[in-house]
């Protein structure tokens, strides 16, 4: 709300409204010794001008991609958004509704995350996809809890090679879960194979990411065997956008596909928020977190939509919930299903197929410009891991192309040790052959 009215005669009616005549009475309750009985360290208050043109100063201080020319990626991409998801979006029934608790009067908003369900297991290649998650962190920490309910094991497996802040949110969870986390080193930018299956035994489940933090393309099938051969749980981590060209993890035995939705039309946002999606085989279709929205017929015969199952801990009792988040992000997984939809089958797979070449496009020019690829003979979707000449600072080349309009991607030696020269460059189809060259030119100079 850009406006809020506060008089003396508001708050008196508030006071009244909940029966006391004083703030001081309010806050009875409140014990003494916890009080604050010193003024807050507040600025001077500013009036309203003052106010808008200190946020004005202060939203100033942001970049973004219409400013400079991005490679940026990591986790979060430049896609283009279709102007047709604001469309379908803003209206009523989708913008205003909430989880929908009464199916009856939510028809609209139920058969659209049926059918956003239905997109998410057409890609996957699994049976019964959940209504969304927060992000892609929170689908991985809920797949773990999963797979821990449904083998009564607890040691989890995660690749090195997928991304950090997946594991961190995996790590954070785990002891409230009782379950031990085994990191597998990568090697040469994939999964030590011999290492993933060693850790793989007695595991609940195994966690790889196709492509990786690094952007290459891991061998899915293999990581995916040696995890079912242990009794584990595969669960491969990928890009929605990537499974037009490559072949969806259900089809090479993964028991859950898991990922961040946000490249599916997504803006940026600053880092959200976005949506996380899970898919999984049939047989753990009890054990899914959040909502899953099923087809039916109503007393009339007519089709219908509605909640099916909610595993959420305050619809079931709390030893038998798989996740205790409260809702999850469905109008922008409802802005990423109408992507998918925009794009469909063969808009997707050009689209894939368009990735990587320009991601190859990147490891030529670069190569012109004294940059070689840090894990050569290896397949990239859309990000290319690009060693600067002599063993530079990859943060000093990106500090410098910066200067000159260009974000040339990320640095890896914060999140990864020995990698200080490494610099992640990101494409999406808003990058072209001209910008590619111009990104070329700039770390060359910077180098």
């Amino acid at each position: 709300m850009s406006f809020l009215s506060l008089t003396d005669a508001d708050r008196a009616a508030m006071l009244a409204t909940v029966g006391v005549e004083t703030v001081e009475e309010l806050f009875r309750d409140i014990p003494e010794a916890v009080r604050l009985r010193a003024p807050l360290a507040l600025d001077p208050a500013l009036t309203e001008a003052q106010l808008a043109a200190h946020l004005a100063e202060l939203a100033s201080r942001n970049t973004h991609t219409g400013d400079e020319l991005s490679f940026l990626g990591y986790g979060v991409y430049d896609h283009y958004s279709p102007a047709v998801i604001d469309v379908l979006l803003a209206r009523g029934e989708f913008l205003t509704a909430y989880t929908p608790y009464q199916p009856e009067m939510s028809q609209g908003v139920l058969q659209a995350i049926f059918e956003y369900q239905t997109a998410i297991c057409e890609l996957t290649g699994l049976a019964v996809s959940n209504a969304s998650g927060y992000d892609g962190c929170t689908v991985a920490a809920d797949a773990c809890f999963l797979a821990a309910h449904h083998t009564g094991r607890s040691k989890v497996v995660v690749a090195e090679t997928l991304h950090p802040m997946v594991r961190e949110v995996v790590a954070t969870f785990a002891p409230g879960f009782g379950m031990e986390v085994v990191t597998v080193p990568a090697s040469g930018g994939v999964v030590d194979g011999a290492a993933w299956a060693a850790a793989c035994e007695g595991a609940a489940c195994a966690i790889f990411q196709t492509p990786n933090v690094f952007g290459i393309l891991e061998d899915g099938p293999a990581l995916a065997a040696a995890a079912n051969a242990c009794e584990a749980l595969p669960v491969a981590h990928v890009d929605l956008l990537s499974l037009g060209v490559l072949e969806a993890p259900g089809a090479y035995g993964c028991a859950l596909a898991i990922g961040e939705g946000q490249s599916a039309g997504i803006p940026m946002s600053f880092g959200g928020p976005h949506f996380g999606f899970m898919a999984a085989r049939a047989d753990l279709v009890r054990r899914m977190p959040g909502r899953i929205v099923g087809e039916t017929l109503d007393s009339e015969s007519k089709r219908a939509f509605v909640l099916t199952l909610q595993t959420r801990e305050q619809h079931i009792r709390r030893e038998k919930a798989t996740s205790n988040m409260t809702t999850n992000q469905t109008l922008i997984a409802l802005a990423g299903w109408v992507t998918l939809c925009w794009y469909g089958p063969q808009g997707l797979r050009e689209l894939g197929e368009l990735l990587m070449g320009l991601s190859a496009e990147v490891a030529i020019k670069a190569k012109a410009a004294g940059y070689e690829l840090a894990f050569p003979g290896t397949t990239t979707f859309k990000e290319v891991a690009l060693r600067v000449p002599g063993g530079g600072s990859a943060e000093e080349v990106a500090r410098k192309a910066r200067a000159l309009g260009v974000n040339p991607g990320v640095p890896l030696g914060h999140d990864f040790a020995g990698l200080a020269d490494v610099l992640l460059v990101a494409v999406t189809e808003k990058r072209t052959p001209d910008d590619i060259a111009e990104l070329a030119e700039v770390i060359g100079q910077c180098s």
